[in-house]
């Protein structure tokens, strides 16, 4: 599998120099859906540009990227492109390795079951078998490398492929037993863009499975090992603050990076739900719909965590996917990481119910973005409403995707632990109904 995986690699490495030394690039560089104002180059060339001259970088309102980040650039920016690819190598090349042992470790669990006989005897059509979960790996780092949203992000030189990084690593790291290494990445991940902080308790599940710690309030072992689980997450976080304020000499970046997300300043258009809505909203009811719109990404934890602790990996699916339809500046590249994990539920096909109908809605919105922004911004034919509109469409068909999947998943699990085809106590079939 590694030879097919390199060859994959290469190819999306040769369809990445070619669009960077096209005409394409800069253009890309400028599309709103590739990039947002906390991750665009060009603000990251003007934060550079202010620390040669020996001025804050956060003392403007251009840039609103981490320390970390600005400091890695400043003796990496010659080689920014080379930066950038290899980032989304990284990122799949671990979504590559999580889905592997992922997979090995799902085929232990239905051979137990299977042996133990747990499953009823009409759901033999639903078990995965090795020769159809072989080839998925590959498929995760083929949608996730060739991925238009992925190659726009990559050219565009967008610092989500950064986050995408080092999310991937905080997953390979979780999958693989290491919390040491997961707190970390988590904390890195946070330290990025905030919103990842919900991934720790997918991550903390995961681990308490893995250690065979059973999810219980009244079991101290749960309780210490999420004590230090936190701890180290907390630590390394405290340790990655304090090594930014030593680089800068200050804590300007606070603000400047972690309060532009949440109070969401910059309202230039993207394919996120706030820009319009706080454009056109008066002043005295900002913070409050701020508040309402920001608590959607933290809202679903807990109830999706109560639903879903059993299956802490496509919890950290879910999340991801919550992340980035609701966070305040989204871009495709958000996108792309979570929908490179579609290929690895690809045993949930037969369940799902808008597959088609969600799959031509977001291709149709992706073709009529650039459209309905040219009707807007250059032939003034058009105007924000239109613009919105199809923003609106988008977030709704990732809405609809998301949780067509997470039907389709308790469905499944529903049928393993029940009988494929039910029966009401008259003999009728039956109907599932998720509420």
């Amino acid at each position: 599998m590694e030879a097919p995986l390199v060859l994959v690699l290469i190819l999306a490495a040769t369809v990445r120099a070619v669009l960077f030394r096209s005409s394409l690039a800069g253009l890309i560089a400028e599309r709103v859906e590739v990039v947002s104002p906390l991750n665009a180059w060009k603000r990251v060339v003007e934060g550079l540009a202010l620390l040669d001259l020996g001025v804050s970088p956060y003392s403007g309102d251009v840039f609103h990227e981490t320390p970390l980040i600005i400091y890695l650039f400043h003796f990496v920016v010659d080689y920014s492109e080379f930066v950038f690819m290899i980032a989304d190598a990284i990122t799949a090349v671990a979504l590559y390795l999580v889905v592997q042992d992922y997979n090995k470790m799902m085929f232990r669990k239905q051979k137990h079951a299977l042996e133990a006989d747990r499953y009823p005897h009409d759901v033999i059509e639903l078990i995965r078998t090795p020769k159809e979960m072989f080839y998925i790996p590959l498929k995760v780092a083929l949608f996730y490398l060739l991925n238009p949203f992925t190659v726009l992000s990559c050219v565009a030189k967008s610092t989500c492929g950064l986050n995408n990084a080092i999310i991937a690593l905080f997953m390979l790291s979780t999958v693989k037993g290491s919390a040491f290494l997961s707190a970390i990445f988590l904390s890195l991940a946070t330290y990025q863009s905030l919103y990842p902080l919900t991934l720790f308790a997918p991550a903390l599940l995961f681990l308490l499975q893995r250690l065979y710690i059973p999810v219980n309030v009244r079991s101290a072992s749960f309780w210490l090992f999420t004590l230090q689980f936190g701890v180290m997450y907390l630590g390394s976080l405290l340790v990655i603050t304090c090594l930014s304020f030593f680089l800068l000499g200050s804590w300007d970046y606070i603000p400047s990076v972690y309060g532009f997300i949440l109070s969401v300043p910059d309202l230039t258009p993207n394919i996120g739900l706030f820009w319009y809505f706080f454009a056109e909203m008066f002043e005295h009811f900002r913070l409050f719909f701020l508040c309402v719109f920001q608590i959607n990404v933290f809202f679903y934890t807990i109830p999706l965590a109560v639903k879903l602790k059993e299956h802490p990996i496509f919890l950290m699916f879910m999340q991801i996917a919550v992340i980035s339809i609701f966070k305040s500046y989204p871009t495709v590249g958000d996108i792309s990481l979570y929908m490179a994990f579609l290929p690895m539920w690809s045993h949930l096909y037969r369940f799902l119910r808008n597959i088609f109908v969600v799959s031509c809605v977001l291709i149709a919105c992706s073709v009529l973005f650039p459209v309905l922004w040219h009707l807007w911004i250059y032939a003034g034919s058009a105007n924000s409403n239109f613009y919105y509109s199809i923003t609106l469409v988008f977030n709704v068909g990732q809405i609809l995707l998301v949780s067509d999947y997470f039907y389709a998943y308790l469905r499944r699990e529903h049928h393993l632990t029940h009988g494929l085809y039910l029966r009401k106590k008259d003999g009728t079939e039956a109907t599932l109904i998720l509420k």
